[in-house]
């Protein structure tokens, strides 16, 4: 009697235990979200129409100096004198250091008389060898000694111009590197000079704009400090290999007499580029997949389907479509939340 009781009470606590099982089943199942394909997707939608393009290009970039270089003495001493000072501005050809050069001019002095001493002997064997009083050999090797001394006093003269430092072009003293009373030699600079009477200005583009400058055209360039400034500036420069961004530099040359602009000081070029005619422009956001391969998803008959286009260019959050749609076409511009090639749709605008 007591085993049947058991067994019993076995079998009710089994049964209890798959009820409790088939309800936490039920409820789970319950939880479970089933993603009805075929239930309308809520999306925004814009109708393509043509439209007039008024935009302006403006690219940011650097003015830098046509010239700036580092001038060092070519031969060495101690600095007697500097003629100029930072800020000075200076024309080609001015003198801006002065080298000690009181030892080359005691040579110049020595192989002075040197060359008078053997001009007389090439005079007194001259005479001697007319008279076949002396070997011409003689005479020769006096004449071929005045010649090596007349060469190395123009070595010697080479060498003292060279102890005044000029400019080798016109500009401003930006930095004096040395001092009254150091030694200068060979590839120490004592100053930097810099040419800002024409700029360099430099701005980076992608590689879609590249198109929009050609060499030799003008642009108008605006100086960050000095906005009111009417500035032309020449491209003289494309490049041919992109950085890391794959940007582009391309360079102007911008005429600065009055040397207003300095070195290192930002700009903006400008470029207006209202087209005459008009094209089909859309959002940005509307374009799914990448640069490469853009799409958009196109609305018919309440589906939606991925079509592909052609972006010829891009600006202020929009882009011009080239090829792939066409005027009254519907394309979604918002709610891509679970939106598929081939999903119902609902506009809501």
């Amino acid at each position: 009697m007591k085993k049947t009781i058991s067994i019993l009470t076995l079998l009710a606590l089994v049964a209890i235990v798959i009820v409790q099982l088939l309800a936490n089943k039920a409820v789970s199942e319950n939880r479970i979200y089933y993603y009805d394909k075929e239930k309308a997707i809520i999306v925004q939608a814009q109708k393509i129409e043509f439209e007039q393009i008024n935009h302006a290009y403006e690219f940011t970039g650097t003015f830098a100096a046509n010239k700036d270089a580092r001038i060092n003495a070519d031969v060495q001493g101690k600095i007697m004198k500097y003629y100029v000072s930072e800020g000075s501005e200076v024309v080609k050809g001015q003198m801006l250091v002065k080298i000690d050069d009181e030892l080359l001019q005691l040579q110049l002095k020595t192989i002075n008389v040197t060359i008078e001493g053997l001009e007389t002997d090439v005079k007194r064997f001259t005479i001697l060898s007319e008279a076949d009083a002396v070997e011409a050999v003689k005479l020769e090797k006096v004449e071929n000694g005045l010649k090596a001394a007349k060469i190395q006093k123009q070595i010697l003269i080479t060498k003292i111009s060279k102890t005044t430092v000029r400019a080798p072009y016109k500009g401003i003293v930006t930095m004096k590197m040395s001092e009254i009373g150091s030694f200068a030699s060979p590839g120490v600079p004592l100053l930097t000079l810099t040419d800002i009477a024409a700029l360099k200005f430099t701005v980076n583009v992608s590689e879609s704009d590249l198109e929009l400058f050609q060499s030799g055209s003008s642009h108008k360039i605006n100086a960050d400090a000095f906005p009111s400034m009417d500035i032309t500036g020449t491209v003289v420069s494309i490049g041919s290999k992109g950085n890391r961004g794959n940007s582009f530099p391309v360079q102007f040359e911008v005429n600065n007499k009055n040397l207003k602009i300095k070195s290192n000081m930002f700009g903006k070029v400008t470029l207006d580029r209202s087209n005459s005619g008009k094209s089909i422009v859309i959002p940005t956001s509307s374009i799914i997949g990448s640069d490469i391969a853009p799409k958009v998803y196109l609305i018919q008959d309440g589906k939606v389907s991925q079509h592909s286009i052609t972006v010829v260019n891009r600006f202020n959050n929009k882009a011009v479509v080239g090829k792939g749609l066409k005027e009254g076409d519907l394309i979604v511009t918002s709610g891509f939340i679970n939106l598929f090639d081939g999903a119902n749709v609902i506009v809501n605008n």
